[in-house]
C-alpha cells in the first residue's frame, strides 16, 4: 500500500500549479499591511545590506528564515511583488504537501486528498498563501515536524521543528507541548487505561519515550542563538519594548485572556464557515461507523488524536495571551489539524462523505468573497485585495494632483506614500502621521492643520453594514479596552473637523478611502498661481 502512495514531488507539483493559477489575479498586487510595515522592509534590508536585523523598520525580533527566503528570490529573479508572491506560493505548496503527508500517514490517501483540498481552500490559508508573512511558513514546517514525530524519526523531528522556530518564534509551542506530553508519558504507569493514550500507532513508533523527548528540545537551541544575536545587535531580546508590551505584557488581564480564549476557539472551530465542517463532524459522530466487507472503517488512532489535541490546546491557550491583535493567521497550524480529524470522521461515518467535503469546499470558497457580519481582518479573505485597490486608487489620485503636498494620514498608508518600492507611488511624498481616524485623533490633527494641505483617510478596520455583535455596548466597550477597537469617522465628518472638502472617495464592501483637500490649500494654490 505504501508503494502506491503518490510521490511527494508529484503532489507538490500538482498543488503548486493549482494554487498558482488560483492566485494569478493577485500576484502583482502591492504589499499589504504587515507586509509593507515589517516583512518586506526586513527582507529588503537583508537583500541590500546583508543584515539579519532590519534597520529601515523597528525590529520585532522575528527570526529571519522567511525574510531570507524572500531575499534569495529577489537576488535570483528580481525585486517585484510577483516574485515575492510566487516565492510565498512555493512555501504554501510545500506546507500543503506537509498536510498531505501527515494525513496520509495517520489516516489514508483519500482523507489526505480531501483534507489538503479543504486546507488550501480555507479562506485564511488561501489569503495568506501569497502574502509575505511568516505564520504560514511556520505552520507548514511544523506539519512536516509532526509527520516525522508520528513516524518516530528523531533527527528529522529536530530539523523540521528547528526550521519552524526559525520561521517564527511561536512555532516553538508545538515541540514544547509535545515535550510536555512525552514527559507526562515518562511518569505514567506502564499499565492502566491512561497508558493507551501514548500507545504507538504501529511498530515504527515503539521507541523509548526518552528518545522521543530529547529531539523536541533541540529547536530551543537555534531560537536561543537567534535571540542572543538579536540582543547583541539591538540591546533587547524579544523585539522592541513597544512591540513586546503590545503583544505580551499588556495582555495579562484575566478578563482579556478569557475573551481572547473564546475568540481563539472560534477561530479554531468556526471562523469563516469553518463551523460548517465542525458541525458536520459533530452530526456524523451521532452515526455508527461504516463497514466495508464487514470491517469498520478505521479512524485516526487515539494516540495521534491526542498529539493533535495537545498541540491545539497549547496554541489556543498561548495565542490567547500572545498577540495584541487576535489575528486568525496565528492559528494556521491549528485549523488544518481540526480539518484532518473532521474529514476523517466524515469518511468513517457518512457514506456520501465526498459530497459533504464538497459542500465544505464550496462554503470555504464562498467565504473568500463574502465578508462576515462581524469585524474581521481583511487579510483573512480577499478583502485584502479590496483594501489594496482602494489605496492604489486613492494614492494615485493624491500623487497626480498633490505631488508636493504634506499629507495627513495614518499607518500603513504613511509607509505606502513614503516608500515607493512598496508599489503604491512612483516617488516619496511628505507625510504627517496620526494613529487612526477616530474622533480623538482627528480633533488632535485639527490643532496642527497648518502643517498639511491634504489628508488621505481610510477605514483602518473592516466595518460590516449590519454588525452582528456591536449592537451590544458592553461588547464594544470590552473590545475598546482590550483589543484596541475604535470607530473611524466617515470622510465627510473628518472633512468638517479639519476644515476641508472631500475631492476623492471610493468604497468596496465595507472599506473606504478618501482624499480631503484643506481649505487653506485652495488659497495658497491661488496665490502661487497668481505669482
Amino acid at each position: 500500500m505504501r508503494s502506491a502512495r503518490p510521490h511527494p514531488g508529484f503532489v507538490f507539483a500538482v498543488i503548486f500549479v493549482v494554487i498558482f493559477l488560483l492566485h494569478v489575479p493577485l500576484l502583482q498586487l502591492p504589499y499589504f499591511w504587515d507586509e509593507a510595515g515589517y516583512y518586506v522592509p526586513a527582507a529588503r534590508d537583508l537583500l541590500l545590506s546583508g543584515s539579519l536585523i532590519p534597520h529601515t523598520t523597528v525590529s520585532n525580533a522575528h527570526p529571519p528564515l522567511v525574510m531570507a527566503w524572500i531575499a534569495l528570490w529577489w537576488k535570483c529573479v528580481g525585486y517585484a511583488p510577483m516574485v515575492t508572491r510566487s516565492a510565498m506560493l512555493v512555501v504554501a505548496a510545500f506546507s500543503l504537501v506537509g498536510v498531505f503527508r501527515l494525513t496520509e500517514r495517520v489516516a489514508n490517501t483519500q482523507v489526505a486528498i480531501a483534507s489538503t483540498l479543504c486546507t488550501a481552500l480555507y479562506p485564511v490559508f488561501f489569503a495568506q498563501s501569497s502574502l509575505a508573512q511568516v505564520d504560514l511558513a511556520a505552520a507548514g514546517l511544523t506539519f512536516w515536524g509532526l509527520c516525522a514525530y508520528v513516524e518516530d524519526r528523531p533527527v528529522v523531528v529536530a530539523i523540521w521543528f528547528s526550521l519552524a522556530a526559525l520561521a517564527k518564534e511561536t512555532a516553538i509551542l508545538a515541540p514544547a507541548a509535545l515535550a510536555g506530553w512525552e514527559a507526562l508519558r515518562l511518569v505514567t504507569p506502564r499499565r492502566g487505561a491512561l497508558r493507551g493514550l501514548w500507545s504507538s500507532v504501529d511498530s515504527e513508533c515503539s521507541s523509548r519515550p526518552a528518545r522521543r523527548f530529547l529531539p523536541l528540545l533541540v529547536p530551543l537551541l537555534p531560537l536561543v542563538l537567534w535571540y542572543a544575536y538579536h540582543y547583541a545587535g539591538t540591546g533587547y531580546i524579544f523585539g522592541n519594548p513597544e512591540f513586546f508590551r503590545y503583544n505580551v505584557s499588556a495582555n495579562l488581564h484575566p478578563l482579556r485572556f478569557l475573551l481572547a480564549l473564546v475568540l481563539r476557539l472560534w477561530q479554531a472551530f468556526g471562523y469563516l464557515h469553518l463551523w460548517v465542517l465542525t458541525l458536520g463532524m459533530l452530526l456524523a459522530m451521532l452515526l455508527p461507523p461504516l463497514k466495508d466487507d464487514g470491517v469498520e472503517r478505521s479512524r485516526i488512532a487515539i494516540p495521534v488524536q491526542m498529539i493533535f489535541l495537545v498541540v491545539v490546546v497549547a496554541y489556543v491557550v498561548a495565542m490567547a495571551i500572545i498577540g495584541g491583535a487576535v489575528l486568525a493567521r496565528y492559528m494556521l497550524l491549528v485549523v488544518p489539524l481540526v480539518i484532518i480529524v473532521a474529514v476523517s470522521t466524515l469518511r468513517r461515518r457518512i457514506r456520501s462523505w465526498p459530497a459533504a467535503v464538497a459542500a465544505v469546499a464550496v462554503a470555504f470558497v464562498a467565504a473568500w468573497l463574502w465578508n462576515p457580519p462581524y469585524g474581521f481582518s481583511p487579510e483573512d479573505n480577499l478583502a485584502y485585495r479590496d483594501y489594496i485597490v482602494l489605496h492604489q486608487d486613492g494614492e494615485r489620485f493624491l500623487e497626480a494632483r498633490y505631488p508636493m503636498a504634506h499629507v495627513l494620514t495614518a499607518w500603513p498608508a504613511s509607509d505606502e506614500l513614503t516608500r515607493p518600492w512598496l508599489g503604491y507611488t512612483s516617488r516619496p511624498m511628505q507625510v504627517v502621521r496620526i494613529e487612526d481616524f477616530s474622533l480623538e485623533e482627528v480633533l488632535s490633527a485639527a490643532d496642527f492643520r497648518s502643517h498639511f494641505e491634504v489628508a488621505l483617510v481610510f477605514s483602518t478596520k473592516y466595518e460590516p453594514a449590519h454588525p452582528l455583535l456591536d449592537r451590544w455596548k458592553m461588547w464594544t466597550d470590552l473590545k475598546s479596552r482590550f483589543f484596541g477597537f475604535h470607530r473611524d469617522l466617515p470622510p465627510e465628518a473628518v472633512a468638517r473637523i479639519l476644515g476641508g472638502r472631500v475631492v476623492f472617495s471610493e468604497q468596496r464592501k465595507g472599506q473606504w478611502v478618501a482624499v480631503i483637500e484643506m481649505e487653506q490649500s485652495e488659497v495658497q494654490n491661488a496665490t502661487l498661481h497668481a505669482q
